[in-house]
């Protein structure tokens, strides 16, 4: 009898990585609970932003730029989640992540070359992130994923409470451009505000405004942190049955 085991998965974290940022303190808990609890191994690769810029990020099974904005290098954020993006890479972009992952879309696929992040450039005329007017540090509160969605399928549930710690957030009249090109808005909050965006078609390409790092006590990844693991290890094993399939030189 033989038995076959998940491949390691290489995963990205896109981050300037500090012990003052509660989600960075949780990663080695929540790699450890993935292992442990759901068989899902990754081997993970702390990528600060400014080295992004020039990271080939096609290297790796899954990117995650997580919170800690500002970041360094707001190029290299966009970077990350260009080179997912486009590579078919599994991502995951919370709170700054989120931001990032609409800040790159609005630019380099709906061509809007003025969209701002305010965190960044506070004299921007039209920011597409502004600061929120009821900041969300230490807040809780009810998302509604969209039917059918992929956030519906990985929380399980059209509703969940969620964990906050940010006081950015997308600007309402900009986000039906993004949609119009192919972005889905997947999840709101209870005032009909976007928490949750994913891109059909991609092999899995999830940005939340929460921190779903932050629930719980760390030892039941949430979902969506589940589902970006399945996704990189998915990918890893394709990756490996494409190098196994290949046809020998000579």
């Amino acid at each position: 009898m033989t038995t076959t085991t998940a491949p390691v998965a290489k995963i990205a974290l896109v981050g300037d990585r500090s012990p003052h940022v509660v989600s960075h303190a949780r990663i080695p808990g929540l790699l450890d609970a993935l292992a442990e609890r759901d068989g899902l191994v990754l081997d993970a690769y702390w990528v600060p932003t400014p080295d992004a810029e020039t990271e080939a990020f096609g290297a790796f099974d899954a990117v995650w730029v997580l919170p800690g904005s500002p970041y360094v290098s707001e190029a290299g954020a966009l970077a990350a989640v260009r080179a997912a993006r486009e590579g078919g890479v599994p991502f995951l972009g919370t709170c700054g992540g989120f931001q990032h992952a609409l800040l790159e879309y609005a630019r380099t696929v709906c061509g809007i070359a003025g969209a701002t992040h305010a965190e960044n450039e506070p004299d921007g005329e039209d920011p597409l992130i502004a600061p929120l007017a009821c900041s969300l540090v230490g807040h809780e509160g009810i998302v509604r994923a969209e039917p059918g969605s992929l956030a519906e399928a990985l929380l399980g549930a059209e509703r969940s409470t969620e964990r906050y710690h940010c006081a950015y957030g997308p600007v309402a009249r900009h986000l039906p451009a993004l949609a119009a090109h192919g972005l889905r808005l997947s999840g709101h909050d209870e005032d009909g505000q976007v928490r949750i965006v994913e891109l059909p078609g991609h092999p899995f390409f999830v940005a939340t405004l929460f921190q779903p790092e932050l629930a719980g006590d760390g030892t039941r990844p949430h979902a969506i942190v589940r589902g970006l693991a399945a996704a990189a290890v998915a990918h890893a094993a394709g990756t490996a049955s494409r190098r196994v399939s290949r046809p020998s030189a000579g």
